[in-house]
């Protein structure tokens, strides 16, 4: 069996965990809560496959345009620098669900206008949070899933996680475990009054999966791993 190729996930470092990124056509999740460092890791993994000519589709449910722009931004990130490759999609979880039901909408017109290879979806949790029960949570991510697979893109999706609930079976990694390709989460604890974060590799499908916590830190230029 040919072994698949890899691409960068945008951090060097994460790349070497990871047996050098994703691989190419597979769907990772990423999930943390609120301040953990899930967007600009995805903002980043974008921005990485532009290096090597290959557009992105950034599609988000819970801000708009212009506030994840300025999110973006704060990272000293110009945005303006890539235009034309990088395109900002702003979608309600209705749509998404359309674009499942129908097989078509703004987002499959965009990637094949566009030629994408890497999309993001900050965040699959309202899409999710749709289904009433773990069966159609999973049947619905299976259906969308799949298009994403038709549209030859590696993606990566971020999802919240509530670290205030006792009830594991609400993260979005129990429900997607057996979907995607990956999963990391992002953790962020006080430990003797003091905030610290840590990343973790949950699973690499056909990878051996590291058993630590990575301590990490958020700054402009991104996740640095301490």
């Amino acid at each position: 069996m040919p072994k698949t190729d890899k691409i960068s996930t945008g951090n060097s470092s994460l790349d070497k965990l990871m047996d050098n990124g994703f691989e190419e056509g597979s769907i990772n999740l990423i999930e943390g809560g609120p301040g953990t460092g899930k967007t600009i890791l995805a903002v980043n993994f974008l921005l990485e496959g532009i290096k090597k000519s290959e557009n992105g589709v950034y599609v988000t449910f819970e801000e708009n345009v212009n506030q994840l722009k300025k999110h973006i931004e704060s990272f000293n990130i110009d945005l303006k620098k890539f235009e034309g490759k990088v395109t900002i999609l702003s979608q309600t979880p209705e749509q998404l669900k359309s674009l499942v039901e129908n097989g078509s909408g703004p987002l499959d017109s965009l990637i094949s206008k566009s030629k994408a290879k890497r999309l993001v979806i900050d965040t699959i949790t309202p899409f999710v949070l749709m289904e009433k029960d773990k069966l159609s949570k999973m049947e619905a991510c299976s259906s969308l899933f799949g298009m994403i697979r038709e549209w030859n893109c590696t993606a990566l999706l971020t999802a919240d996680q509530d670290n205030t609930g006792d009830n594991q079976n609400e993260h979005m990694s129990n429900v997607l475990e057996y979907e995607v390709d990956s999963i990391i989460l992002l953790h962020s604890r006080e430990i003797n009054n003091t905030r610290k974060r840590f990343l973790e590799i949950l699973k690499i499908r056909g990878s051996k999966t590291p058993d630590k916590l990575f301590p990490i830190q958020i700054t402009e230029k991104g996740i640095v791993f301490i």
